[in-house]
Formats: structure tokens, sequence, C-alpha cells
């Protein structure tokens, strides 16, 4: 929607109690005065629901056009907001010089620094060839996100993808307390059983 390509994109949605569109000359104004400031480079506000739908769109086709695109490998982890550039950069050029050719796809809930980091794989690598490197990339994106005081998982749990991971990055005490924890909740082990721990 917008002429020029931009490094970063923010996508949002504004709402209030009052009629459609009561909030436009407010919200206006405030990208007006970031645009001023030098905060923001170029805006798009949606004048339909139409048009708000096809912005929301590009976010929620990320999926499928990862799977376009050839295939990517999914992390979802948490940063501190703050530091959420510098793992882009981190995590950006690790990436590219363990992979030439890595294509870099980065999206999320950023006001929490929850980010789904998920490089794509290089246009002459085929799908196995980069699916068989998911513990190297693994490693090499939770080891940046360690660094900076995230985690390796945030919205979507650890999951059966990730136990291994989970293992290598916290203590045993942090372990055992998970076990007893869910042992607390479900003693003879029927709740979601084999995840996680």
């Amino acid at each position: 929607p917008m002429a020029d390509v931009h490094p970063w994109y923010v996508l949002m949605d504004v709402s209030a109690q009052g009629a459609p569109g009561s909030l436009n000359a407010q919200f206006t104004e405030a990208l007006e005065s970031a645009v001023e400031k030098g905060l923001v480079l170029d805006a798009v506000i949606a004048q339909s629901s139409a048009q708000s739908l096809n912005l929301w769109r590009m976010r929620e086709d990320m999926a499928q056009a990862q799977a376009s695109a050839g295939g990517s490998i999914g992390h979802d982890i948490s940063v501190p907001v703050s530091k959420i550039p510098e793992f882009q950069r981190r995590a950006d050029e690790t990436m590219e010089k363990a992979y030439p050719g890595v294509r870099h796809c980065s999206f999320g809930h950023v006001g929490d620094g929850n980010m789904h980091y998920n490089p794509i794989r290089p246009l002459n690598w085929d799908a196995a060839r980069f699916k068989a490197e998911r513990p190297k990339i693994n490693r090499i994106v939770h080891d940046i996100v360690m660094d900076l005081g995230g985690s390796i998982s945030a919205e979507h749990g650890i999951g059966q993808m990730r136990q291994a991971e989970n293992v290598h990055y916290k203590s045993e005490v942090e372990i055992d307390l998970m076990r007893r924890i869910k042992s607390a909740f479900d003693p003879i082990g029927i709740l979601n059983p084999g995840k996680v721990l």
C-alpha cells in the first residue's frame, strides 16, 4: 500500500466505543506528529472496512507466503521490546553468514516483544536440505534470544518441537520445577501427554 519500501512496518488497529471513524482526527494528528519528529516515514490509514481487511490480510497470509517462497524454519521468540532491533540485526547477520542467500522473514507482536523469526530457505537449496538444518538454525536464533534476556517460546509454548531446546536452555532446577507443577495439576499424566515434559 506504500510507494516506497521501508525496513520496518507497523500494522495497528485503533478502536474506541464511539462510532466508526470517531478516532480518525486524533489518529491522523498523532501520525502527523510522528512524521514531523522523524519517527514515521510514511503511513496509510484504511478508509473502509475492505481496506482494513486488505491490510490485515498481509499479516494473516504470512504462513502461506512463506510456504509459497519455499518454506521457512519458524521461531516463536520474545525479547525485551528495546532489544528487538538488536535481535533482528544480529540474527539476520548470523544467519546470512551461516547460510548465504537465506531470506529473512520476521513479524509479530512487537508491543510485547513476541516475534516470529522465520528464515526462508535460500533459492538454490531444496526444502529437505534446509529443513535438515533446523537444529543448527534453532541454536543460532535461540542463543541470540537468550543472550538478550528473552525466551525461546512466547505465544505458542514449548510443545514437542522445542523440547530439546527447552532442556538445553533451562537449568535442572527449572526442569524439575516444571515437572513438579505438571504433576501437581496432572498426577496421572492425562492432560496433553508428551508435550513439554
